[in-house]
Parts: structure tokens; sequence; C-alpha cells
């Protein structure tokens, strides 16, 4: 009898402990890859725009001192504000979001006034979108599927 437990003792313990360490080691797997997943949610500050011509960045330009626009995403939401100082118009929106085969899917529900007289014909707006984990870029896509226009965000927290 202690012959047999000397026996299976030290395979019981050897095979329990290959068991712990694969479901340790597909833990730790999952912790890498959750930390490496990259998402918009946050707050983004734009930070300049880019002009294409034949999908290639042909102009690059920032904005005025004292512009700024701000966006803020959430799990499933979004909201913008835009201040222009040479202009008292009012900018911001606000609705949901999703990201689909790499573009942004932006659906807003509401605005200030000026949004609101531009967004009464088309509330969706669709753009191709590059992420990286502190910057973003939506690119604007014409009727014949090359790169218009872009704004380039910076995450500010």
């Amino acid at each position: 009898m202690k012959t047999t437990l000397y026996f299976f003792l030290p395979l019981l313990l050897f095979f329990t402990d290959n068991v712990n360490y694969e479901v340790n080691s597909k833990s730790f797997s999952d912790d890498i890859k959750t930390e490496e997943a990259l998402s918009l949610e946050g707050t983004w500050e734009l930070v300049d725009y880019h002009n294409y011509v034949d999908n290639e960045v042909a102009e690059t330009y920032g904005h005025r001192e004292g512009y700024r626009q701000v966006k803020m995403f959430t799990k499933t939401r979004i909201m913008w504000s835009r201040k222009v100082p040479i202009d008292s118009t009012e900018y911001f929106g606000f609705g949901t979001y999703k990201i689909s085969d790499g573009h942004l899917i932006e659906s807003l529900e509401y605005g200030s006034e000026a949004v609101l007289k531009a967004i009464d014909t088309m509330r969706i707006f669709s753009f191709e979108l590059i992420l990286t984990k502190d910057t973003y870029s939506q690119i604007e896509i014409g009727p014949e599927g090359d790169r218009i226009f872009s704004e380039n965000y910076i995450r500010i927290e």
C-alpha cells in the first residue's frame, strides 16, 4: 500500500501542478490581450487636418489660435464640442457610435442649433478609422471610395 501511495502521489502532484500552470498561463495571456486592445473610450482633442489626393496626404493644416475641438467617447456614446473664438456660434453634438470593419460610424441624436441645421438631412456619419493607443484619424471617404479629408486627434485622457 505504501509503495502504491509513493508511486501515485508524485504523479498526482505533477499533473495537478501542470493543470494549474496551464490555467494560469491562459489568464496571463488574456490579461495581455486586454491591455493591448485599442479603444476610443476617453477624451480626444483635434490637432490637425489632412486633405488627400489619390489617397495620399496632399496637405496638412492646423487650426487658428484659440480654436478647440474635443470628442469624448464612452463605451457606446459620443459627445463633441467645438470652440471657434471668432464666432459666437455654438457647436456641439451627442449620439452613439460603433466601430465596424475599420470604420467609425457616428449617429447624432441632437446638437446645437448650428449642428441641427447641418444634420437635418444626414444624421449618420461613416469614416475610415485609423486608431493607435494615443491617436486616431477619422477619414471621410468619397463616393468612389477615395480618401478626401481627415480630422486627426490625440488622446488627452
